[in-house]
């Protein structure tokens, strides 16, 4: 079973594989809806330790340039679901968050994760939410962290909607553009490194801009 899950997840992020999948078992309205289900899955249900975020997004953005997508459906969409997620996971901070930092660690799950995320929020406030889209681990808990927390919904909900869509259309924008590149297509493992990486840059240099800020 594990094995069978392990491998699908692989399979969303290999786009041979992945338009395989869209054509035979997710073809149609299924394979949207089930590539819904894993964005909004990853913050409405808090195992984004376990969903591959932005390289699912780049294949994506493959796929659909490669014809077997809508990209203006698949964004409309894959934003709906981040943000839908984003709230999900807020409200389940709100209402059973103050139980998460009592839990025992286990295998899969670590205080270290939710401690990262305040450190954050400690040191960039509701920029969070925008900035945690493009970092793993925190991408999972920011939502939550906000609803323990008791942030306001109305000033949550302006940062998750700038952070959803940032991040859709930058992943799969990206994807839909260099996928057909055949030096992208030919060593993908390193363009989805390098993707990962172009999604921490506004992160990078919002802590290299708060280091520079002079103490008050």
């Amino acid at each position: 079973m594990l094995h069978s899950i392990l491998d699908f997840l692989r399979s969303l992020t290999d786009p041979e594989r992945l338009i395989q999948l869209l054509s035979t078992l997710l073809s149609g309205w299924l394979g949207y809806a089930a590539l819904f289900a894993v964005v909004y899955s990853e913050t409405g249900l808090l195992i984004g330790l376990f969903l591959p975020g932005d390289s699912l997004l780049f294949t994506v953005g493959v796929v659909a340039g490669a014809g077997h997508l809508n990209i203006v459906l698949v964004n409309v969409l894959l934003m709906s679901a981040a943000m839908l997620g984003d709230s999900t996971g807020y409200l389940l901070g709100r209402k059973t968050g103050p139980r998460i930092f009592s839990r025992k660690e286990s295998r899969f799950f670590k205080q270290e994760y939710i401690a990262r995320t305040k450190a954050y929020y400690d040191r960039y406030g509701g920029k969070t939410i925008v900035l945690a889209r493009f970092v793993p681990i925190v991408r999972t808990f920011a939502a939550f962290v906000a609803g323990v927390g008791q942030m306001r919904y109305l000033r949550f909900l302006p940062y998750s909607v700038c952070g959803g869509i940032g991040w859709v259309f930058l992943m799969t924008v990206l994807g839909y553009e260099l996928g057909s590149v055949p030096l992208v297509r030919r060593n993908f493992d390193k363009a989805i490194l390098l993707i990962i990486f172009v999604s921490l840059l506004p992160t990078i240099v919002e802590v290299v801009r708060a280091r520079r800020r002079p103490l008050a």
